[in-house]
């Protein structure tokens, strides 16, 4: 995958006049291993992880930048909970308070990242089935990089379906080339073929699938491209990006029967609700 990103300045440079001040009691301050930037809006980076530090599959975690602001803002987690590095997927802000910082990190820049993580998109927030879908808009696809990549979701689910929409098709890449990698992982590749697919659609620009997701999943397209009709008696859901598309997939799905689940109760779908800069 080709960086479209230029080179910037390093992150903590940029704050050089306010000197870093001390980790914050329950932060791990982490090393940036990885960057790549994706268009001039999207870009993924990876860092060190901490030995102690657990999570679950598609749960995410707090991070920020170790400067004077201390502005920390929730961000999913897009490796799986094997790996030894952790990956995020982030959208750049400009003028946000934390993303117009951490656009500019480098390999070797510190980040720092809360000692625990939480979410609802889970294995455990759902009731057993068959066929798994992920919903995603934007960098909403995330968690999901996680959940694809964790075999416990093909003992879990016959099948996973990523159904991930963008503006453009440049922005796409990061889910192609997840499920490409997925496929080719050592770990994990011979349980996800055949059995994880990706249905992805634009929404400004022509593309084999052009359309709101909520619009492929009303006039059947999603469906089909799935090889069956959403049933809450098999399918179960995971949904993760902006507010709109958290309501207008809420309201199509308890109009067909689902039930929304959490860590408490588990359902036949469930939705996150933390949100980036």
């Amino acid at each position: 995958m080709a960086a479209t990103g230029t080179s910037h300045a390093n992150a903590n440079d940029i704050n050089e006049q306010s000197a870093p001040v001390e980790t914050p009691s329950g932060c791990h301050a982490e090393t940036v291993t990885e960057v790549e930037h994706y268009t001039d809006r999207l870009f993924r980076f990876r860092i060190t992880r901490p030995a102690s530090f657990r999570f679950r599959s598609g749960e995410f975690v707090m991070i920020g930048l170790p400067d004077a602001r201390q502005v920390f803002r929730a961000y999913s987690i897009a490796s799986p909970s094997w790996d030894d590095t952790l990956e995020f997927y982030s959208i750049k802000v400009p003028g946000g308070p934390l993303t117009e910082f951490l656009q500019r990190v480098q390999p070797g820049d510190t980040i720092w990242m809360r000692s625990k993580s939480t979410g609802t998109l889970v294995l455990d927030a759902l009731l057993p089935g068959r066929r798994l879908w992920m919903f995603g808009t934007g960098t909403g696809i995330a968690p999901f990089a996680s959940v694809a990549r964790d075999p416990e979701s093909y003992e879990k689910f016959d099948s996973l379906v990523i159904a991930h929409g963008c503006r453009l098709v440049a922005e796409l890449a990061y889910g192609q080339h997840l499920v490409a990698a997925t496929l080719a992982d050592p770990l994990v590749g011979e349980l996800a073929a055949n059995r994880l697919h990706l249905i992805d659609a634009t929404t400004r620009e022509p593309y084999d699938r052009t359309g709101r997701l909520t619009m492929l999943l009303e006039n059947g397209t999603l469906e089909a491209m799935a090889g069956g009709a959403l049933d809450p008696a098999t399918d179960r859901v995971m949904i993760c990006g902006s507010m709109a598309v958290l309501v207008d997939l809420r309201d199509a799905l308890e109009s067909r029967g689902f039930t929304e689940g959490s860590n408490a109760r588990p359902g036949t779908f469930v939705i996150e609700k933390a949100f980036v800069d």
